[in-house]
This record gives structure tokens, C-alpha cells and sequence, in this order.
């Protein structure tokens, strides 16, 4: 029996799986190490004070806009689910004939609009969509297809708080 050569093909098949199972070792090793690295820059940055020591400095470590503790303990916690974080504000529209224009819904108190859509049973398009300037509502351009009837409906902002 005479055992031929491995091809070319067979050699670069068998390096390319000793590098792909030797990769993961390494990487392995590696990323401990990056962790390890991380954890000692920043306990350098903290200058070996615990958290009760840095706690303890005096003076103002950011700004709180003037707020003092009983400002900050009345104000409420995060939302419990992320639906009480988001609300839809609406609006009605009514177009003439063939007329085009700009609607607007706008937000509720400081929350910020994300999206913005419209409601219709008339043939009304969305020639565009945008946010509002300071970005308390959303604009939609609609036009009344319809050359003979109006059209009304509603205009909505789905808004962040």
C-alpha cells in the first residue's frame, strides 16, 4: 500500500482548523485579562477610596440644578414597564377639496415625540412626516386626494417621557 502526499487543498484545510480551535484559546485568555485591566485603571482613577470615603468628600460632585435631598427623594422612580413611558397624543384635521397642509399633535408636558402617524377614512396622503421644531410633537403634510369631498381625521404623536 503507498500513501500518497496530502494535497494543498487538505494542508490549508487542517492549518485553517488549528488556527479557528487555537483562536478561541487565546481570546479565551485574553479577555480575563482585558477585565483585570479595566478593574485596576479604574481603581486607580478612584485613588484606593471606597465608596463610603468618596461618599463623604464634601462639596457638590455634579450639578443638581439646585435640587436638595427632599427634592430628589419626592421625585419618582422609573416607570415599572416601559408602556408607562410612552403615550399617543392626537389631534383631528380637516381638509377642503384638493387642499394640502401641514397638522400637528403635540406632546404632553416635557415628553418628546418618537413617531407620528394620522387616521383617515377619506383619501388622504402623507407627503411627509417630521418631528416639530423643538421636538414636543410630530408634523405630518397631508393631502385630500379627493377633488370633490373633504376630508377629516386624526393626527397622532407617539410620545416618550
Amino acid at each position: 500500500m503507498k500513501l500518497r502526499r496530502p494535497s494543498p487543498a487538505l494542508v490549508v484545510a487542517v492549518v485553517a482548523l488549528f488556527l479557528s480551535v487555537s483562536g478561541t484559546a487565546y481570546a479565551a485568555g485574553v479577555v480575563p485579562m482585558a477585565k483585570r485591566a479595566l478593574f485596576a485603571n479604574n481603581a486607580g482613577k478612584l485613588q484606593g477610596k471606597t465608596v463610603r470615603q468618596i461618599a463623604d468628600i464634601p462639596g457638590s460632585a455634579t450639578d443638581l440644578n439646585g435640587l436638595v435631598e427632599e427634592d430628589i427623594a419626592a421625585m419618582p422612580g422609573p416607570a415599572s414597564t416601559a408602556s408607562a413611558l410612552v403615550t399617543v397624543a392626537t389631534a383631528p384635521f380637516a381638509l377642503a377639496p384638493g387642499e394640502q397642509r401641514d397638522f400637528s399633535a403635540q406632546c404632553p408636558g416635557n415628553a418628546k415625540a418618537i413617531s407620528g402617524g394620522f387616521t383617515s377614512v377619506d383619501n388622504v396622503l402623507a407627503a411627509d412626516t417630521r418631528p416639530t421644531a423643538a421636538g414636543g410633537g410630530w408634523t405630518l403634510y397631508l393631502i385630500n386626494v379627493s377633488g370633490s369631498f373633504s376630508a377629516t381625521g386624526n393626527v397622532h404623536a407617539v410620545c416618550l417621557f
